[in-house]
């Protein structure tokens, strides 16, 4: 059995394949934008395209285009492929990124990454699980959580201004997937959000 694992969210472009529960092939780069035009490029180079039995996707928070980058290709493949399709939330993976990379993530840490607008996406995380959903935040209400260590692309900047702790910069890998902990893969694919849409929806014209 294949799973395909599919990480846009954020400004990495993260792929992994499983065979069987064993990583096969992985792909990973800090791309910034342009995830509409790597995504299905990198897919196809990996063994057999990356055709697989079972897509996961993460489905966010994170950026607005990412997320719905990822979903909308994870749909089309798995209705290609007749594969089961899963989603899981971005803090989630960021987590066992954490636990897989880094020998100290067996206490309490604090999940700091870019949300936009101005504002960080924050959650805290115990022994490599999150314990709270991801939060919206200015960085001034973000360091009022106290966890000494700070993981994600924006723990150096939430460390300075905080003035303590470690940071972890990091962002999610789609190779680490299998360490994602007990529920938080789901079988309903939709975007997650941290704040609600920036566009209005136009009024009916009247009449």
């Amino acid at each position: 059995m294949r799973r395909l694992v599919i990480e846009t969210a954020t400004a990495a472009l993260s792929l992994a394949l499983y065979e069987d529960g064993a990583l096969i092939a992985a792909f990973d780069e800090e791309i910034g934008r342009g995830h509409a035009e790597r995504l299905i490029p990198e897919i196809a180079r990996l063994p057999d395209g990356g055709r697989a039995d079972e897509i996961w996707v993460d489905a966010g928070p994170g950026s607005f285009t990412g997320v719905r980058i990822g979903i909308a290709a994870a749909k089309g493949l798995a209705i290609a492929w007749s594969a089961t399709l899963r989603a899981f939330p971005c803090h989630a993976l960021v987590a066992a990124s954490f636990v897989g990379d880094h020998e100290d993530a067996g206490g309490d840490a604090l999940i700091a990454m870019d949300g936009g607008h101005g504002e960080w996406l924050i959650a805290p995380v115990s022994r490599g699980v999150p314990v709270a959903a991801m939060r919206a935040l200015s960085p001034d209400d973000a360091i009022a959580f106290g966890q000494h260590i700070v993981i994600g692309s924006r723990a150096a900047d939430l460390v300075a201004l905080r003035g303590e702790g470690s940071a972890r910069a990091l962002f999610p890998s789609a190779r680490h997937a299998h360490l994602i902990a007990d529920g938080f893969i789901g079988d309903g694919v939709a975007p997650i959000y941290a704040r609600a849409p920036d566009a209005t929806p136009m009024l009916p014209l009247p009449g």
